[in-house]
């Protein structure tokens, strides 16, 4: 009778370890094949059901990633996580085997080092700014931060931070390839009008005119970021280019599982990338 009326619940709580875990009882059937699935109807030794929670004597911080495994269909591990043999082990004691097969893949779930190149080029009136990453997706987020505008200024000059009163037009980042960009702030004169370039790197909304300004903001972004500045060299003295190296490690795209489920069949599943893989 106590196991019919456990599975009559909506929600049930599970005592793994010590650690308790309310959830619903649909979402422990994600795998009708898995133990957990089972766990309510069947008599398993593993699972007691004591003062109506199911105990269990098993790794209570190791489960939270499996019930988030089976809340989202995804595989979303802290960047600093190591366990994915002793995950993986639970996750077969579980008979969940396909969180298991991902598991298995540390390659595709480890984060990876991601290294940022920004190179600075003062020249007279103007500066040069050139980013490339190891990461395409990291070069294409910045290049939707960060916006140059032109704009027409009478007898100001290239260090003041006032902008034109006339409209500032916004203009394309330069992309040589989808490993990095190029832009450049400053003013070019021409008469008596200076050509303006101002640039703004979204969240901030100031529009900055000088160089060292648009360093300074780009790399309060980057930190903010996640980066880490770990290199500063001079790559050319003559023409005063500065290279910045930063890293950071990025976590891998999250895995997610596509379940087939077909009238007497126990389910297929299938790995796929949880994010649309971006041209490399």
């Amino acid at each position: 009778m106590a196991e019919v009326a456990m599975s009559s619940r909506e929600v049930i709580v599970l005592n793994v370890g010590g650690v308790r875990f309310v959830t619903r009882v649909s979402t422990l059937q994600q795998f009708p094949e898995s133990r957990l699935a089972r766990m309510v109807h069947d008599n398993d030794r593993e699972f007691k059901l004591e003062n109506g929670e199911f105990f269990v004597d098993r790794d209570g911080a190791l489960f939270s990633y499996i019930m988030d495994f089976l809340r989202t269909l995804q595989v979303s591990l802290p960047t600093d996580f190591s366990d994915y043999q002793r995950l993986q082990r639970e996750a077969e004691f579980y008979g969940l085997y396909p969180l298991a097969d991902l598991l298995s893949q540390e390659h595709l779930l480890k984060p990876r080092l991601e290294i940022l190149e920004v190179r600075f080029s003062l020249q007279e009136m103007q500066t040069f700014f050139r980013i490339f990453g190891s990461c395409s997706t990291t070069i294409e987020a910045l290049a939707g931060q960060i916006t140059v505008f032109t704009g027409q200024q009478s007898g100001q000059g290239w260090n003041s931070p006032f902008p034109s009163q006339k409209p500032l037009v916004p203009l394309p980042l330069e992309r040589p390839s989808h490993h990095d960009l190029v832009f450049l702030c400053g003013t070019e004169y021409s008469g008596d009008q200076f050509m303006a370039r101002y640039v703004s790197i979204k969240p901030d909304s100031r529009k900055l005119i000088n160089g060292t300004n648009v360093l300074g903001l780009l790399f309060d972004t980057l930190l903010k970021d996640g980066f880490h500045l770990i290199s500063t060299r001079t790559v050319a003295s003559e023409e005063k280019v500065e290279c910045y190296t930063f890293e950071r490690m990025k976590r891998a795209a999250g895995l997610a599982i596509m379940v087939n489920q077909t009238p007497g069949s126990s389910g297929v599943a299938q790995a796929r990338r949880s994010q649309v893989q971006k041209r490399k």
